[in-house]
């Protein structure tokens, strides 16, 4: 299946105020979250992706342009460093898109734009380019072609600490719940989509609010919850902690390495 990625944001919350990397090249590691992310999808045998770029879309680019293999792969250097001979490769099955979706377009409107990209697809797969997970995507793809939906999103519980406050009409508060008493599941990315999608995304549109909503109010939309590992990287705290795990090698979103009993799915 193609993957459609959407790397254009701002990225407001992640932004230091000195460098305009896009949130997607934010570095976990070695290597930026797009990267885990595609390597996620890869591991699975979706390796065909669409690019969405809008902000920073050269940092994107340069990346992949200038990719360095010998980064995360092993290799033998012969002849001074004249000949390299890479012993795993990373990213040489991948077929990459880069597609110009417009710096302030909306999530739906970046993926009207590359409606034509993946008309040849039943089923195509999305992602926010920002989240990190480790759930079961053969699993995820195979309930969601099982039902009448048009589209799927994985269903996460998030480790926020708050309180929820029920108000009454004089403004009086008549209870508080902590956040983790509550059985809260919010939007974790990670979507299955039909192509009737885009029946539902006005122009300028938006994939969630405008899509998602409509579908959810004539049953035409399904949630996969998953409670194991989800971490998103929204903002630089959150960014810090997903560094911190890879650096105690903590990464269980690095299915890749953590999988290895079992072979990748074939592409469907």
């Amino acid at each position: 299946m193609k993957v459609v990625l959407f790397c254009g944001g701002y990225g407001l919350r992640m932004r230091d105020g000195v460098s305009d990397l896009p949130k997607p090249m934010i570095m976990v590691g070695h290597r930026p979250l797009v990267w885990h992310v595609m390597r996620y999808y890869a591991h699975f045998g979706h390796t065909e992706f669409i690019l969405c770029l809008g902000y920073g879309a050269h940092h994107i680019k340069d990346y992949f342009l200038n990719y360095r293999e010998t980064a995360s792969n092993d290799f033998t250097l012969r002849g001074g460093g004249r000949q390299i001979e890479l012993l795993s490769t990373d990213i040489a099955g991948w077929t990459i898109h880069f597609v110009d979706t417009g710096v302030d377009s909306a999530i739906g409107e970046r993926l009207r734009r590359v409606r034509h990209m993946v008309a040849d697809e039943e089923v195509f797969l999305a992602n926010y380019s920002d989240v990190l997970t480790d759930a079961p995507l053969d699993v995820m793809i195979d309930y969601f072609r099982r039902s009448d939906a048009v589209a799927s999103l994985l269903a996460a519980q998030t480790d926020q600490s708050f309180h929820c406050v029920d108000i009454g009409e004089d403004g009086r508060i008549r209870s508080i719940r902590a956040s983790a008493d509550m059985d809260l599941w919010i939007n974790g990315g990670f979507f299955m989509l039909r192509q009737e999608i885009f029946d539902f995304i006005p122009k300028g549109g938006d994939l969630v609010q405008d899509a998602c909503t409509a579908l959810a109010e004539r049953g035409r939309l399904m949630a996969y919850r998953y409670e194991g590992f989800w971490h998103p990287a929204d903002t630089i705290k959150e960014r810090n902690n997903l560094d911190a795990h890879f650096a105690r090698g903590q990464r269980p979103w690095m299915v890749w390495e953590t999988d290895s009993t079992r072979a990748p799915a074939p592409a469907v």
